[in-house]
């Protein structure tokens, strides 16, 4: 065998020598095309991509399912890139005896087949992911107990970062359970909790007068779809009333109205001598 494989060496050396530049030639290639398949494959998808997909609200959705897809084609045109690039190599290479290289490629490809399944099972899961729009990159998820911002969606796994900067990366075939929180539209859910002896009518248009105020401020009334509203009394008791607050939001944007409603509900209730207890709740997503 290493005999063989001495052979093997001394002729794959004469034949690089006699055909380096071919080589390079099919290198660069390759790399001219990957650097600029990116300009290409978003042309062609921002292009092609422009219906609003089911559970689409919006050019938001529209562009992140575009980003998704390009960094989807993107990488896929550049694994297939380096692969005709390689089999190009390969048939300029003359008649040499690969059987050296072929029985240690034999044993490579027996050990590589036992973990495929796993990889099969990644492939296809995420081929599900994407074809079915469950999340884009840019969307808010939680996935296996982590949430955080989709920074890319590949056939392989799925990468977010979390609130602390720290990135997750997720086999797709691991993922059972995944929480788009900014899919579409999201809707608040505020729990306003004041003492017993409050008016409810009172109360009600206190919320109701908060919420339409600040869906006709510049804004915010490109973020919220439709008012925070006094929804109705949760529960309560002798010392408290409990009432639901609602209402309609672009996606990603149920943080920032939520706080900005607590904010101002808690000035609105100071004014009217509203006694508070808590002001408790955050954004929701909504399927």
């Amino acid at each position: 065998m290493n005999t063989n494989f001495s052979t093997f060496w001394t002729q794959f050396q004469d034949w690089f020598l006699s055909s380096w530049w071919e080589i390079a030639l099919i290198i660069l290639g390759a790399w001219l095309l990957n650097r600029f398949d990116n300009i290409l494959i978003s042309a062609i998808v921002r292009r092609t991509v422009r219906r609003r997909n089911q559970g689409d609200n919006g050019p938001q959705d529209i562009k992140k399912r575009q980003d998704t897809l390009i960094g989807l084609y993107s990488n896929c045109l550049r694994v297939l890139v380096w692969l005709v690039a390689t089999f190009s190599i390969i048939k300029l290479i003359p008649a040499i005896d690969l059987t050296p290289l072929l029985a240690y490629a034999s044993v490579i490809g027996v050990a590589l087949g036992f973990g495929a399944q796993t990889i099969v099972k990644d492939f296809l899961s995420g081929l599900f992911i994407i074809l079915e729009n469950q999340y884009r990159v840019g969307d808010v998820v939680e996935i296996d107990k982590s949430t955080g911002v989709v920074e890319q969606v590949t056939l392989r796994s799925t990468i977010i970062r979390d609130n602390d900067g720290s990135v997750h990366f997720i086999p797709n075939s691991t993922i059972t359970h995944a929480v788009n929180k900014t899919k579409g539209f999201a809707k608040i859910n505020l729990s306003v909790e004041v003492d017993s002896s409050t008016d409810v009518d009172k109360l009600a248009k206190v919320i109701n007068d908060v919420g339409a105020k600040m869906m006709t401020e510049e804004k915010w009334k490109q973020r919220i779809i439709e008012a925070p509203s006094f929804l109705g009394i949760d529960a309560f008791d002798a010392s408290i009333i409990e009432a639901k607050v609602t209402g309609k939001v672009q996606p990603s944007a149920q943080w920032s109205v939520t706080g900005e409603l607590r904010r101002r509900l808690i000035t609105a209730f100071k004014k009217q001598k509203i006694i508070t207890e808590k002001i408790d709740g955050e954004g929701k997503k909504e399927e």
